[in-house]
C-alpha cells in the first residue's frame, strides 16, 4: 500500500550552475523534447533553482509506519498576507520590503518555510509574464499553467483572456526517496500549490525526463502569480534547511535570483504587447508539443484536511490542467495546446498567387502580429481577398454575419470584454454604411474598433459601377484614423501596408481610443487566380517574415510621478483632498477588472462615501459580511438616487469636494444632485481628453488613468471625513435599500424592478452583466443589490479584500437601442466569462440578427439573455409626457406596441427559450440557464402601465424612509447630534402579577383559583443618565420558559455593558437585526421573542427619555406633534372566552358593547363542537346587531372539516375574520376559497423566523383579511413592523394583540399601534387605497389584570368625545415617562454578578502549576459547572456563557496549563517541544485536584476543543468526580498509530514555529485553517484574536501544544464503549469534520456492552448531539445563546 502526502524531505543542494552530466544508459528520448536536447550544454550563466528537497507526495506507508517520531518532521509554513497592491509592480515591492525587513532579522531556525503573499489586479497577466522572461533565462523552471476548463485550444490564447498560473524556480521540490528522514508540509499552508508530473522521472543533474509508472516530479515555485476570478495573488517562497546543505543566506539568494529576473522582465500593464509576446516566445522557444501529458496542479492542503492518504489514486486525480508550458531547464521544456502552427519559424507570401492575395495576406498577418485575432466577417465578393486570408490563417479565430450592422456591434462588444479591438470585414457599398451605428457607439465610448472595408479602385469610383460609393471618409469625425489604400500593385512597397496598419492600430488603442478605418480596393481577380506579381515590392521584408514581430513598434514612455509636481496640479488636488470634510467619491462606468481594482483600493484609503454607477463593477459587488453596515472600510451608497427624491435630503447632502472616475453616470437626479452641489470643488478624472461635463461643474479635469491617479492619492494621507454626516448618510441609503428590499420582495407578482433585484442575486465573481438601454440599465442601478449576496470566497478573505467585483457592460456612448444583442454576444467572447444579458423586448427586435451569432459559439462560455417583454417601450411611460399625451398616441408613436413572438424568434434561430411569469419561473429559468450548458433567453412578461405603477409607488416610499432618518424638525442641527451612546448597565427584576383569571391560553384545572403572571422588568442605563424599561414576558405555550429567558437576560446584561447605540435604531427595518450581530456579536434569530421584544421595548424608551420624546415620538418623529393636539387614541377589542351557554355568552359581550366596546374577540374550539361555537356567534349577533365588529378565533384547534362546517353555520354572522380555523398551515388558503369567510392570521406568523417575507408571500390571497401581531412573540417591534407593512401594502389589517402583558408592555403596545395606523394611513395615501377605518387592536387583556406592575396603571376606559373604549397615547406615555415599580409583586432583583478570580497552587506528577480560577454563583455546591477552554484560550472566553448559567449552578472556568494566568512553575523537561511529563492524562489528574478543592461533590465538566479532550478523559477515567460531561468540538483522539504519529510530527513542528516566530505570526497561520472559516466571519473575530495575544508564555504554550497533541493522547474510543457518564456532545452546523466525529462517538457509547438502546428498547440516553446552527468549530463563541440552552437541559436532565 502507498501513502498520498507532501511528505518533503530537506535534501537541498546550494543554488548553482549545474554540471552536464549524461545519464548512463540515456533512457529513450521524450517524444516532446528538442531533438537536441540530451546533447546540449547548459549556458554558465543559467541556473536551475533547486530548492528544498521533499519526499512525496507519495511515499509507501511503511516507510512512515517504521520510521521513529524523530525522523519524522513538519514542517509549518508560515504565511505573511501583505495589504493589496495596485498593480503588480507595487506587490513585488511590497515582497521585496518584508523580505528585506526578514533579511534584518533572520529567523534563528535551521529549517523552514515562508511565504509572502499579496493581492494584486486580477487581470489575466500571467501568461503574459511567462513570456515575457528572456529566452537566456537565468532562472529555471519557469512555467505557464492555464485554468481553462472548457476545452482549451492554442487559438483560445489569443481570442481572450486565460487565466492561469505563472511561475518560475522552485522553493521546494518533490520526488520520490528511500531517505530515513521524512518531511511532511502541514495542511495550514492551504494556499501552497505545487505544480508537476506524474507517472516522469525528472533528473535535475542531467536535464533529462523519461515515462517512468509511478514517480513524479512536483514543485513549488519560488515566485509564482495565481489568477483568481476576482483577485490574483502574487506569491514568494522561501524554503531552507541546513541539514540538506542549504541555509536560509542560500535559501535568499536563490530567491533573488528569481526575483531580480521577474522585476526586469515584468509584464506590461497594457494589452498591445499581449499577444504578440505570446507568439514571439512560442516560436523561440521552438517547442514541440506531446499532447499525452497534463501538468497536474495539486493543492498540497489534500482532502479532508488530512496530510496524509492511503489512496495513490487521489494524486492521479488531483486537479491538472491540458494547457501548459514548461521550461524545466536551458535544454528541457514540455507544452500542450500552446504551439500548433505558431511554432512556424518563417512567414511566406511568395506562393500567394496574385498581388491582391499578397496585400490581404500582409494585412491579415500583421493584425495577428498586432495581437488582432478575432475577425468579423461578413460575406461579400469585393472583400473575398480578405476573408480568404483571414479564415485560412492559423491564428485568426473569424465570426460571420450577414448583418454589417450586427457584426460592428459584435465587434464593439469583443472589444469591450478584452480590451483590444476585433477586426470588421466589410465589401463595398451599403455594407460599409451599415457600419455607422457601431462606428458612432465605439467612438463615443473610446472603444478601439479596426474596420477593414473592401472598395472598387479609383477608376470605378463615381462611373456607376454596381456597389460603388463614396468611402472616404466616412465615418466622418467619429473615426480615429482613416487611411485609403491604393488598389493593390507590385510596383508599391509592401512596407506601406504594415506601416499603415501599424499606424492605424496605434490610433485606434492610444487614448482617446476609437475606430480606424482602413479603405481596401480591390481590382479583379478578387480570388486567388495566378496572375504574374513582382517579388520587388516584398524588398526590405526579410527579417520581419522571419520573426514574429510587427513591423512598427509604438513605444509609449512612461513619465513618473514626482513629488514636487512641477505644475503643482496634483499637489493642489492633494489639497483639495485634505481640506475635504463633506467628500464623495463617483464611479462612473470602468471598462475593466484592474480598473475596478484600482477604484477599490482607492475607496477604502479615501474612507468617503462611494457612489458606483452600475458601469463601474461595484455596484453590484459581492460583501465578505451577511450585514453591509459591518465593513467600516467602505461605504458604498447605492440609493443615493433615490434618497434624493426627499427634499429634506437634496437640501442636507451638501458635498464639499466631488472626485469622479470614470465619465457618464446613469442617474439623472445624481447628477442634478452635482449641479445643484455646485460650487464646489469637482474633480474629474479620466484617460481620455474630452470634455465630459454636461452641467459645467468640473473644476480640476485630470487626463490620467485610474492607476496613475490612485498611486497618487495613495501614498498620501488625508483626514477622515465627519463621522456624522457619513453616518446620517450610510443610514439613509440603509433606509431607502431595505425600503426598496421589503417593497419589491413584499411583491407577489413578477416585477421590472424585481428582475433586476434577482439578477443581482444570480451573478457570482465568475459571472458578467451586459446591461442593455433604455428601463434596464435604469432599474438595475435603482434596484440592483449591491450586496446581494454574503459569499464566502477563501481567496478574497484571506487576502484583506473586503467584496468582489461583478463586470458590467452597456453600450452608454450613444446609448442606442440598436446591435445591443450583438454586442452582448461579443463581449462574452472577449471577456471569457459567463454573460447575463439583460435588455426590453424592443431592444430585442431591433437586434434579432444578434441570434444569428448566438448560435455561433466560438471561444465563448454559455450566456443567459434575459428579455423583458412589456411588449413595447416602457420607459416613456416614466416620462412627463405620459401624462400629457393621449394613450392612442402613446401606444401608437412611443409605446410601439407589438405582439411578435419571441419564442418563435428563438426557436427559429434554434436559441432555447424559456418562459417567465413568476418570480419562481424567473428563479428557476436562471438556476437552469446560469448552470446549464447552452444559451438560452428568458423571456419576462411585463406590463407598461403595471410597471409605470409600481416604479411610482417605490418612488414614494423611497422617499418616505429618506424622508424618516433626515427629521425636517432637526434639520439645523442634525450633524451637532450625538449619533451614539454607550450603555452604561442593565439589570432586570423578577415579577409575578395576579390576574383576576387565567388567561385564555392556556387550559387550567377546575380547581385553581389563583392565578398569575411571570416575566421579567428590564432597566436599561446609559452613560448619561438616560434609561429605558422593557417587558420580558415569556408564555410556556412559544417554548419559552423563565429559565430559558433569564438565562439569556443574563447573557445580554454582560453583553450589553459598554455596548455602542445607535440613535438610529427607532428606524427599524432591519436595524436592531445589523446592531444585535454587529455589535453583541450573537445572532438575532437566536434570541427568543420575548427577550428581544424587551430589549427592544427598553432601548427605545431609553433613546425616547435621552431625546425628550416618547416611543411614537422617536418611531415616527413627523407625527408626533399632531398626535397630542390631537390627544390621539387606540380603540380597544374586548376580549371574551365563549365558555357558557349561547346565551351567557351574549349577555356578557352585551355589558361589554354597553362599556363602550366596538369590536369584540370571541374564544371558539376551546370545547364541545363547532355547532356550539356557531350558536354563540349567532346569538351574539342577535343580541348586540350588526354594528359591532365580531372577530372568532379558534387558535388551530379545528380540523378542516370542523372548520368548514362552523364556517357554513356562521356565513351570515358577518364576522369582522375567524383566526386561525384549521390546524394545518397548508389548508388555510382552501379554507378562505370553500368557506369564503375572511380570516386572519396568527400562529401562523408566531414562527415566521428570520425572512418573513417568504412565508408571509404565500398569504397574499385576498380570503386573508387580517394579521394578529404579538410583538413579544414574533419577536418585537422591528418584526411586528415588517409583518403589518406587509399588511398593508397587501389591504390587510395589522392588529396589535397583547399576550396578557402589564401597563409596562400594553404602553409600548399603544404607541406602537398608534404608529401603525398612521403608517397604515400614509400607505392608503401613497398606493390610492380607499381609507381604511380605524382599527381596534387587541389590547383589551388589561381586563384580567389583578394588580399591575406599576403602581399608576395605565387608564384605558371611554372616550366621552367617541365614546368608545379606547387607550390614549398621552396616558401611555405617562406610565413610561413616570413608571412607579409596585414592589408588591417584585420577587427578586438582578443586577450582575462579579467574578471572583484567584490562584490555586498545585502539583501533580511532577507538574507544578499556580492555575487561575475564575467563578460565579459560588452558592450552588450541589450543581457545578467546570469549564475548560481550547487551545489558545482562557477561562475569559466562558465568562459571558457562565454568568448566563449561573442561576441555576456554580460557574467556574480554569485556565488551563501554559494559558492566560495559569503558569507552568516547573517541569522534569525544559525541551519546548518534548514535554515528557505533561500530558493530557497528567493535566486531567491536576484538574482533578481543582475540583477537589473547590467542591466536595461532582462536577459537570464543559470543555471545548483540547478542553473537551480532557474533559472526555476525565469523565471515561475519573469518573468519580464527573456528573456528566459537555463535549463541544472534541474528540476521542485518533485510533490510528500512524496518524498519532503524523499528527505528533506536526504539532512538535507548530510548536517549533511558535517558539520560532512568535505568536502574532502563528496566531495569523493558526487562523488561517479550514476549520476556523466561519469564526472568521463573526463580527467580533478580530477582537478574539486580539485577545488571544496576551499570552505571555510563549514558551510554555509550546509546550502544551507539543505535549496535549491529540497523536500523544491515548485514544479513548475503546473506553467510550464502556462509558457511563452522560455526554452531551455539541459540535456546530458547519463543522464537517466534528460532526462526523460525534456521530462516530454516539454510535461507539455502549456498543461494549453490546448494546446501544435501554432495557425498554429506547434508544440509550447516556449521549445526546447537538448540532448548533449557523457556525462552525468555535460554537461557543460564534452562536453562544443555543451552546446555553443546551448546556442547561443537559444539567436539568443530569439532575
Amino acid at each position: 500500500m502507498l501513502l498520498l502526502t507532501n511528505s518533503l524531505s530537506f535534501l537541498h543542494s546550494n543554488t548553482r550552475s549545474l554540471p552536464h552530466t549524461k545519464p548512463s544508459p540515456p533512457p529513450p528520448p521524450f517524444p516532446f523534447l528538442h531533438p537536441n536536447s540530451r546533447h546540449l550544454r547548459l549556458p554558465p550563466n543559467s541556473k536551475v533553482v533547486r530548492g528544498v528537497r521533499f519526499d512525496g507526495p507519495a511515499i509507501e506507508i511503511s516507510q512512515v509506519t517504521d520510521t521513529d517520531d524523530g525522523d519524522l518532521v513538519i514542517e509549518t509554513c508560515l504565511t505573511r498576507n501583505l495589504t493589496p497592491a495596485l498593480t503588480i509592480q507595487q506587490g513585488l515591492e511590497r515582497i521585496k520590503e518584508a523580505v528585506e525587513e526578514l533579511k534584518l532579522n533572520p529567523p534563528s531556525t535551521c529549517s523552514g518555510i515562508l511565504r509572502f503573499q499579496v493581492a494584486v489586479p486580477p487581470s489575466a497577466k500571467a501568461l503574459n509574464w511567462f513570456c515575457c522572461q528572456p529566452e537566456s533565462s537565468a532562472v529555471y523552471p519557469l512555467f505557464f499553467v492555464s485554468k481553462e476548463t472548457e476545452i482549451p485550444s492554442y487559438k483560445s490564447l489569443y481570442v481572450n483572456e486565460t487565466r492561469g498560473v505563472f511561475g518560475i524556480g522552485a522553493a521546494i521540490y518533490f520526488t520520490p526517496s528511500s531517505s530515513s528522514i521524512k518531511r511532511i508540509l502541514s495542511n495550514e499552508s492551504a494556499f501552497v500549490i505545487a505544480y508537476g508530473f506524474m507517472d516522469i522521472n525528472y533528473d535535475q543533474e542531467s536535464s533529462y525526463m523519461k515515462h517512468e509508472a509511478g514517480s513524479y516530479y512536483f514543485f513549488i515555485p519560488q515566485i509564482e502569480l495565481h489568477e483568481h476570478e476576482g483577485a490574483s495573488v502574487l506569491a514568494a517562497t522561501i524554503g531552507w534547511s541546513e541539514s540538506s546543505l542549504c541555509t536560509f543566506e542560500e535559501a535568499v539568494l536563490s530567491y533573488e535570483l528569481c526575483f531580480n529576473q521577474v522585476t526586469c522582465h515584468v509584464c506590461s500593464t497594457t494589452k498591445k504587447s499581449h499577444t504578440t509576446n505570446i507568439r514571439s516566445t512560442l516560436r523561440k522557444l521552438n517547442l514541440l508539443e506531446d499532447g499525452t501529458v497534463s501538468m497536474v496542479h495539486m493543492n498540497t492542503l489534500l482532502a479532508g484536511g488530512k496530510n496524509v492518504s492511503s489512496d495513490i489514486m487521489a494524486l492521479k486525480e488531483a486537479p491538472s490542467s491540458s494547457q501548459f508550458c514548461v521550461r524545466l531547464s536551458p535544454t528541457m521544456a514540455v507544452a500542450n495546446k500552446m504551439l500548433d502552427h505558431a511554432s512556424k519559424m518563417c512567414f511566406s507570401v511568395q506562393d500567394c498567387g496574385n498581388i491582391n492575395t499578397v496585400w490581404a495576406s500582409l494585412i491579415v498577418e500583421e493584425c495577428s502580429r498586432l495581437g488582432l485575432t478575432y475577425f468579423c466577417v461578413a460575406p461579400g465578393s469585393r472583400s473575398s481577398p480578405l476573408a480568404v486570408a483571414a479564415s485560412t490563417h492559423p491564428l485568426i479565430t473569424c465570426i460571420v454575419c450577414y448583418d454589417e450592422r450586427s457584426l460592428a456591434f459584435h465587434a464593439v462588444g469583443y472589444a469591450r470584454g478584452s480590451g483590444k479591438p476585433a477586426v470588421v470585414i466589410t465589401s463595398s457599398g451599403t455594407a460599409v454604411s451599415n457600419l455607422l451605428p457601431a462606428v458612432v457607439e465605439a467612438s463615443q465610448d473610446f472603444v478601439p474598433l479596426i474596420l477593414l472595408t473592401a472598395d472598387r479602385p479609383a477608376e470605378l469610383q463615381d462611373a456607376g459601377a454596381n456597389q460603388a460609393i463614396n468611402q472616404v471618409n466616412h465615418f466622418g469625425s467619429f473615426a480615429r484614423f482613416f487611411f485609403s489604400l491604393p488598389a493593390p500593385a507590385d510596383h508599391i512597397s509592401a512596407r506601406m501596408v504594415l506601416t499603415t496598419l501599424d499606424n492605424a492600430v496605434h490610433w485606434a488603442t492610444s487614448s482617446p481610443c476609437g475606430p480606424a478605418h482602413i479603405n481596401c480596393p480591390f481590382r479583379e481577380p478578387l480570388e486567388d487566380s495566378p496572375r504574374k506579381w513582382m517579388l520587388s515590392c516584398l524588398n526590405g521584408l526579410n527579417l520581419w517574415m522571419s520573426n514574429s514581430e510587427p513591423f512598427t513598434k509604438y513605444i509609449q514612455v512612461q513619465h513618473a510621478h514626482t513629488s514636487n509636481d512641477g505644475c503643482g496640479g496634483m499637489s493642489e488636488i492633494l489639497n483639495v483632498i485634505k481640506g475635504t470634510n463633506k467628500g464623495l467619491l463617483l464611479i462612473g462606468a470602468i471598462h475593466s477588472e484592474d480598473e475596478m481594482w484600482a477604484v477599490l483600493l482607492l475607496a477604502k484609503h479615501l474612507h468617503w462615501p462611494v457612489i458606483a454607477d452600475i458601469l463601474s463593477g461595484l455596484r453590484l459587488r459581492k460583501l465578505l459580511t451577511s450585514f453591509p453596515e459591518v465593513d467600516n472600510d467602505l461605504l458604498f451608497v447605492d440609493h443615493l438616487d433615490h434618497a434624493l427624491l426627499s427634499d429634506s435630503v437634496s437640501k442636507w447632502i451638501n458635498i464639499d469636494v466631488i472626485i469622479q472616475i470614470g465619465s457618464r453616470i446613469t442617474s439623472k437626479r445624481i447628477a442634478k444632485m452635482l449641479e445643484e452641489s455646485f460650487p464646489c470643488s469637482y474633480i474629474m478624472v479620466d484617460k481620455h481628453p474630452f470634455r465630459h461635463d454636461p452641467s459645467h461643474i468640473v473644476t480640476h479635469r485630470v487626463h490620467s488613468n485610474i492607476f496613475e491617479f490612485a498611486d497618487y492619492i495613495l501614498k498620501a494621507e488625508f483626514p477622515h471625513l465627519s463621522k456624522e454626516w457619513s453616518n446620517y448618510l450610510q443610514m439613509i441609503n440603509a433606509m431607502v435599500e431595505r425600503e426598496l428590499s421589503f417593497q419589491i420582495s413584499a411583491r407577489h407578482s413578477l416585477t421590472e424592478p424585481q428582475v433586476a433585484y434577482l439578477i443581482s442575486e444570480a451573478l457570482s465573481a465568475e459571472s458578467a452583466l451586459f446591461i442593455g438601454n433604455s428601463m434596464a440599465i435604469r432599474d438595475a442601478d435603482m434596484y440592483g443589490r449591491g450586496w446581494s449576496e454574503f459569499t464566502r470566497s477563501i481567496v478574497a478573505m484571506n487576502y484583506k479584500l473586503p467584496c468582489q467585483m461583478i463586470r458590467v457592460a452597456g453600450n452608454r456612448g450613444a446609448s442606442g437601442i440598436d446591435g445591443l444583442l450583438s454586442t452582448a454576444v461579443g463581449f462574452a467572447v472577449g471577456c471569457n466569462k459567463r454573460v447575463l444579458c439583460v435588455i426590453g423586448d424592443v431592444s430585442f427586435l431591433h437586434d434579432t440578427n444578434g441570434l444569428a451569432i448566438v448560435n455561433q459559439r466560438t471561444f465563448r462560455k454559455p450566456m443567459t439573455i434575459v428579455v423583458i417583454n412589456n411588449h413595447g417601450g416602457a420607459i416613456f411611460s416614466l416620462l412627463p409626457l405620459a401624462d400629457r399625451v393621449k394613450p392612442r398616441i402613446l401606444n401608437q408613436y412611443f409605446y410601439t406596441s407589438h405582439n411578435i413572438s419571441i419564442r418563435e424568434l428563438c426557436v427559429a434561430h434554434g436559441v432555447m427559450h424559456l418562459h417567465a411569469k413568476t418570480k419562481l419561473d424567473f428563479e428557476d429559468a436562471l438556476f437552469t440557464s446560469q448552470h446549464g450548458g447552452m444559451d438560452c433567453v428568458i423571456e419576462v412578461e411585463s406590463c407598461i402601465d403595471t410597471n409605470a405603477s409600481f416604479h411610482s409607488t417605490l418612488k414614494t416610499f423611497a422617499c418616505q424612509a429618506a424622508d424618516q432618518v433626515i427629521k425636517p424638525s432637526s434639520q439645523d442641527s442634525i450633524l451637532d447630534a450625538t449619533l451614539l451612546c454607550r450603555v452604561h448597565r442593565m439589570e432586570y427584576s423578577l415579577f409575578r402579577m395576579p390576574l383576576c383569571a387565567p388567561h385564555t391560553m392556556v387550559s387550567v384545572d377546575g380547581g385553581t383559583t389563583s392565578f398569575h403572571r411571570e416575566g421579567f422588568i428590564l432597566t436599561l442605563y446609559f452613560e448619561d443618565g438616560s434609561f429605558g424599561l422593557g417587558e420580558v414576558s415569556p408564555l410556556d405555550i412559544y417554548k419559552e420558559n423563565l429559565l430559558d429567558v433569564e438565562e439569556q437576560l443574563r447573557f445580554l446584561i454582560h453583553m450589553m455593558k459598554g455596548a455602542h447605540i445607535s440613535c438610529f435604531l427607532p428606524l427599524l427595518k432591519g436595524s436592531f437585526s445589523s446592531w444585535i450581530w454587529s455589535n453583541l456579536g450573537i445572532l438575532p434569530c437566536t434570541l427568543f421573542p420575548s427577550v428581544r421584544c424587551g430589549l427592544e421595548m427598553a432601548i427605545l424608551n431609553a433613546i425616547a427619555n435621552r431625546q425628550g420624546s416618547n416611543l411614537l415620538g422617536i418611531l415616527h418623529p413627523q407625527i408626533v406633534g399632531d398626535i397630542f393636539k390631537s390627544s390621539s387614541t387606540v380603540k380597544i377589542c374586548a376580549l371574551v372566552d365563549s365558555s357558557g351557554t349561547p346565551t351567557q355568552v351574549a349577555d356578557a359581550i352585551a355589558t361589554l358593547v354597553e362599556e363602550g366596546f366596538t369590536a369584540v374577540k370571541i374564544k371558539v374550539a376551546r370545547c364541545g363542537s363547532p355547532l356550539q361555537d356557531a350558536a354563540v356567534i349567532q346569538e351574539v349577533r342577535k343580541k348586540v346587531g350588526y354594528h359591532i365588529k365580531i372577530r372568532a378565533d379558534a387558535n388551530r384547534n379545528w380540523t378542516y372539516e370542523e372548520a368548514i362546517q362552523f364556517g357554513s353555520l356562521v356565513k351570515d354572522c358577518d364576522l369582522q375574520y375567524i383566526e386561525e380555523p384549521v390546524q394545518i398551515e397548508e389548508d388555510i388558503i382552501k379554507f378562505c376559497k370553500e368557506s369564503g369567510l375572511p380570516v386572519a392570521l396568527d400562529e401562523t406568523i408566531d414562527n415566521i423566523g428570520e425572512h418573513p417575507l417568504l412565508k408571509l408571500s404565500k398569504y397574499a390571497h385576498p380570503g386573508i383579511v387580517a394579521v394578529v401581531i404579538k410583538p413579544s412573540v414574533v419577536g418585537g417591534f422591528e418584526n411586528a413592523a415588517i409583518i403589518a407593512q406587509w399588511a398593508q401594502l397587501h389591504q390587510k389589517m395589522a392588529v396589535v394583540s397583547a399576550a396578557f402583558e402589564s401597563s409596562l408592555g400594553l404602553s409600548a403596545y399603544i404607541q406602537f399601534s398608534c404608529y401603525l395606523n398612521q403608517m397604515n394611513s400614509e400607505i392608503c395615501t401613497m398606493m390610492n387605497y380607499p381609507l381604511a377605518s380605524s382599527i381596534a387592536h387587541g389590547l383589551g387583556t388589561y381586563r384580567w389584570l389583578k394588580e399591575d406592575l406599576t403602581t399608576t396603571p395605565l387608564k384605558i376606559n371611554r372616550n366621552p368625545r367617541s365614546g368608545f373604549v379606547e387607550a390614549s397615547v398621552a396616558d401611555s406615555d405617562r406610565v413610561l415617562q413616570q413608571f412607579q415599580i409596585n414592589g408588591n409583586i417584585i420577587r427578586r432583583k438582578f443586577t450582575g454578578e462579579q467574578v471572583c478570580i484567584y490562584q490555586l497552587p498545585l502539583d501533580s506528577k511532577g507538574l507544578s502549576c499556580s492555575i487561575k480560577i475564575q467563578e460565579i454563583g459560588q452558592g450552588y455546591d450541589d450543581n457545578v459547572f467546570v469549564f475548560l477552554h481550547g487551545f489558545l484560550g482562557t477561562g475569559e472566553d466562558w465568562i459571558a456563557i457562565m454568568k448566563a448559567l449561573s442561576g441555576c449552578g456554580r460557574c467556574v472556568s480554569i485556565d488551563l496549563p501554559g494559558h492566560g494566568g495559569t503558569k507552568i512553575q516547573s517541569h522534569g523537561d525544559k525541551d519546548a517541544v518534548q514535554a515528557s511529563g505533561l500530558c493530557v492524562e497528567v493535566v486531567a489528574d491536576l484538574l482533578c485536584k481543582v475540583i477537589e478543592h473547590i467542591t466536595p461533590g461532582k462536577v459537570t465538566l464543559v470543555g471545548y476543543s483540547m478542553g473537551a479532550r480532557i474533559a472526555l478523559c476525565m469523565a471515561l477515567k475519573l469518573t468519580k468526580k464527573v456528573k456528566g460531561a459537555i463535549i463541544i468540538s472534541g474528540s476521542p483522539g485518533l485510533n490510528d498509530g500512524m496518524a498519532r504519529k503524523i499528527r505528533r510530527a506536526e504539532d512538535d513542528s507548530r510548536a517549533r514555529f511558535l517558539v520560532a516566530y512568535g505568536l502574532k505570526h502563528f496566531l495569523d497561520t493558526w487562523y488561517a485553517g479550514e476549520l476556523w472559516n466561519s469564526l472568521r466571519e463573526h463580527p467580533h473575530f478580530h477582537q478574539i484574536a486580539a485577545d488571544r495575544l496576551h499570552h505571555g508564555d510563549v514558551l510554555s504554550l509550546a509546550k502544551v501544544l507539543s505535549a496535549l497533541s491529540v497523536g500523544r493522547q491515548l485514544p479513548l474510543w475503546e473506553d467510550l464503549k464502556h462509558c457511563k457518564t452522560p455526554l452531551l456532545l455539541i459540535v456546530g452546523e458547519r463543522d464537517k469534520k466534528f460532526k462526523t466525529i460525534a456521530q462516530d462517538m454516539f454510535l461507539a457509547i455502549g456498543s461494549g456492552d453490546g448494546k446501544l438502546t435501554g432495557d425498554d428498547g429506547t434508544p440509550n440516553d447516556l449521549c445526546e448531539i447537538v448540532e448548533i446552527p449557523d457556525c462552525g468549530h468555535a460554537a461557543h463563541l460564534e452562536n453562544p445563546l443555543p451552546v446555553i440552552r443546551a448546556l442547561r437541559r443537559f444539567v436539568t436532565k443530569l439532575n
